[in-house]
């Protein structure tokens, strides 16, 4: 079973079973987000290029505290690969895909 959100490309993200366990036990902290965290692939604050083709959605929890989901797109397809809270994005360093209006 898939849960799935629509990227700002319009294409559809998917967040398996599989993949929100696989999250969970490497960063438990994100366990009673994952509601959170597709909407975060929806309605991210930045996108931004990962690593091997991935973006990250970056959605701004705290002042500089990031909810970060890295997910691969494709045509038509896509999926979360992982997620986690994280503070030591510096948004100066990273190549910036998209950007929130404000």
């Amino acid at each position: 079973m898939a849960d799935i959100a629509l990227s700002i490309n319009n294409v559809p993200i998917r967040l398996t079973d599989e993949r929100w366990k696989h999250i969970v036990e490497n960063h438990d902290d994100i366990a009673g987000y994952y509601d959170t965290v597709l909407r975060a692939v929806e309605e991210a604050d930045y996108i931004i290029k990962g690593y091997g083709g991935a973006f990250i959605a970056l959605q701004e929890i705290d002042k500089m505290k990031f909810l970060a989901v890295v997910y691969k797109e494709f045509i038509n397809d896509g999926f979360i690969i992982t997620a986690y809270f994280t503070r030591k994005i510096k948004l100066e360093n990273e190549v910036i895909v998209w950007k929130k209006k404000s």
